[in-house]
């Protein structure tokens, strides 16, 4: 239904606008300093499931919408800088239960699973940096003569969460073990998970205030 040729240049493309650090890095960095490596991965998973709905909002037209509504684009935007700000204060007021947690020489409580999805997922839909390159360059790829639009959408769109994953998973990996390193003094452990709360809560307000590039 997609040519190979397609799929590869929008891959490509894909690609080059994931490696560049946006709101769903920034916060999985975050997530593995403050919580570690665990919550980190299960935040990319919720976050990669989130792009792909924004993939099928976007196939079945809330893409076109949200370029061409400067009011729907920027509720999109507040809700996701919200939700930020408010994961960001919650990892700084529960900052010294990190402390806590290595004074008493056990491992931080990890949060639950669908909790964190659930996070992520909430991140990744939010995102207005996919939304808009979504919008923009996934109706581009597809050709009306090759079969159903929203189905070459969907397949295409497959390329952008399969890559965020591989990529926002070696971010996490690596902040993971950086957060190690930290962990080593409580102190510095409580540390990190302040500057993780701040990080959340200044990517969110400078998402709040980001304008459209029109």
């Amino acid at each position: 239904m997609v040519s190979g040729a397609h799929f590869a240049a929008f891959a490509a493309l894909t690609f080059l606008m994931v490696v560049v650090p946006g709101p769903s890095v920034l916060f999985t960095i975050s997530r593995a300093l403050t919580v570690g490596r665990r919550d980190a991965l299960l935040t990319v998973a919720g976050n990669s499931a989130g792009v792909y709905t924004q993939v099928v909002a976007v196939a079945f037209g809330l893409g076109a919408l949200v370029t061409t509504s400067a009011a729907v684009f920027t509720a999109v935007k507040i809700a996701g800088a919200l939700y930020l700000v408010y994961l960001g204060v919650q990892a700084v007021r529960h900052r010294r239960k990190l402390t806590d947690a290595m004074a008493a020489k056990v491992p931080a409580t990890p949060g639950r699973v669908l909790t964190v999805l659930r996070d992520g997922f909430v991140v990744g839909f939010a995102n207005p940096k996919s939304i808009v390159f979504l919008a923009a360059l996934l109706p581009q790829f597809a050709d009306p003569a090759a079969g159903p639009v929203p189905a070459q959408m969907l397949l295409l769109g497959l390329c952008l969460p399969a890559i965020a994953l591989a990529t926002d998973s070696a971010w996490a990996l690596v902040a993971g073990t950086a957060r190690a390193w930290f962990a080593r003094s409580p102190r510095r452990l409580e540390l990190v998970g302040g500057t993780g709360g701040l990080v959340m809560i200044g990517l969110g307000t400078t998402l709040a205030f980001t304008g459209r590039s029109d």
